[in-house]
């Protein structure tokens, strides 16, 4: 059924897809089509059973379809699928929100983390009077003209589009620095700090491996935004609700400007938001001149998910739990790569991890990620897909951990991984 149902999405989508890396292209074989999900475990439509680190990327941090998600996502359909006006829930989720990130006073909602972060671009430039922004390599923030853009041959130097269809005029307008490079962002404030708008980074870069950054580096970043007049805006479209009740901005104690937020926000459903201080979200319309809007944004049945979620997590030790299966996977991942002798390393922050399967540390910076390792990947995902373990298919994304996942589990995937590494070391 999979090979027909692959031959009619190829006839009515680009690619057979809604979002390219689910083509698998990075990893060779044809991908599974999910029938449905229960827990920490997909079903694809010829009844094969997978065990998801997935998690449909991030949202799931409860597992697919937990009963009281579904509850909650049910009773608010019965009262009406959207209505376009404020609703009861939408003022509850806000209210949670602000409670987990404690800077922020005010929380606009929209329907994706791409929008989140676009609309706060636009907030920062409306609040400095600035057109630059600057972003990171290796950082990926949605696919919104401006955030598609690479480095050129300096530091400093204009960015250039990296898909088709961006204007060189707005890729103009984003600067992109390494990570990790403390020299590097400094100069660029030296040359043009009076013109950035805002500097947007992932706290925890977590779309080009997990590349973790030093509390330092994110403090110099606060610093020099603040002196130059600049917004600082910590993208935790992945890491929020995540690492902790309030992201990586509870985890290190840096306060940003804004903070853009999505995946678990929506317990499953398309949701994302941003938010800060009042006095900057105040320039949102209707109250100020930054204009921006959304027909579904606040949806109730996604506002219901949400709040599902996050009333889950607020149960004892759930932080706790999903630290201690992110350190036992760790653990039994580092000692498969020893033992069948392959190069690679963990890095892992709570129920985030990566394999960097490459000689040496973690990399934290998108340069020392060496492109070698995507092909190690290739081969592992196919045999772990075999094996019934349905990682990311891209070498460099990250795999999540879910509340309904087990100790067993995490030995099913250890132990599947040794037997992966050893055949891809027999097939080579």
């Amino acid at each position: 059924m999979t090979s027909s149902l692959w031959e009619r999405a190829r006839r009515a989508m680009p690619g057979g897809v809604s979002s390219p890396v689910r083509a698998f292209r990075a990893v060779g074989g044809t991908p599974p089509v999910i029938a449905r999900a229960r827990g920490a475990e997909l079903f694809d439509v010829d009844g094969r059973r997978y065990l998801d680190l997935v998690g449909s990327w991030g949202p799931l941090i409860l597992g697919h379809a937990h009963p009281a998600v579904v509850e909650a996502v049910a009773r608010a359909a019965r009262d009406g699928l959207s209505f376009g006006a404020t609703c009861a829930l939408e003022v509850e989720l806000a209210e949670r929100v602000l409670e987990r990130y404690p800077f922020a006073e005010r929380v606009r909602f929209v329907s994706t983390g791409t929008e989140a972060v676009m609309s706060a671009i636009r907030l920062a430039r409306g609040a400095t009077g600035r057109a630059r922004i600057v972003k990171f390599e290796g950082c990926y923030h949605g696919h919104s003209d401006g955030l598609l853009v690479k480095a050129g041959s300096g530091l400093a130097t204009f960015g250039t589009p990296t898909s088709a269809g961006v204007p060189a005029e707005i890729a103009a307008l984003t600067d992109v620095l390494p990570l990790d490079d403390e020299e590097a962002a400094t100069r660029l404030f030296e040359v043009r700090g009076r013109e950035i708008a805002a500097v947007l980074i992932e706290p925890l870069p977590a779309n080009a491996g997990l590349l973790i950054q030093r509390e330092q580096f994110l403090a110099a970043l606060r610093e020099l935004t603040h002196r130059a007049g600049a917004l600082l805006i910590f993208d935790e479209v992945i890491s929020g609700f995540r690492v902790a009740p309030g992201g990586m901005t509870a985890r290190l104690g840096i306060t940003p400007d804004l903070v853009t937020l999505g995946k678990i926000l929506g317990g499953g459903l398309p949701a994302a938001a941003y938010a800060g201080p009042a006095d900057l979200m105040e320039k949102l319309a209707p109250s100020g001149p930054v204009y921006q809007a959304g027909t579904l944004s606040g949806n109730p049945v996604a506002m219901a998910a949400g709040l599902a979620t996050l009333a889950e997590l607020e149960q004892p030790r759930v932080y706790e739990r999903l630290e201690h299966l992110g350190q036992e996977l760790e653990r039994g991942l580092v000692r498969a790569l020893a033992e069948a002798g392959e190069p690679g390393t963990v890095a892992r922050v709570a129920s985030i991890l990566w394999l960097a399967l490459q000689p040496g540390p973690a990399p934290r910076s998108w340069q020392a990620v060496e492109p070698s390792s995507a092909e190690r990947y290739s081969l592992l995902h196919r045999e772990l897909l075999a094996r019934g373990v349905y990682l990311a298919p891209s070498a460099f994304e990250v795999a999540f951990l879910s509340l309904a996942h087990t100790e067993e589990h995490v030995e099913r995937v250890v132990t599947a991984c040794a037997e992966a590494l050893n055949a891809g070391a027999r097939r080579r």
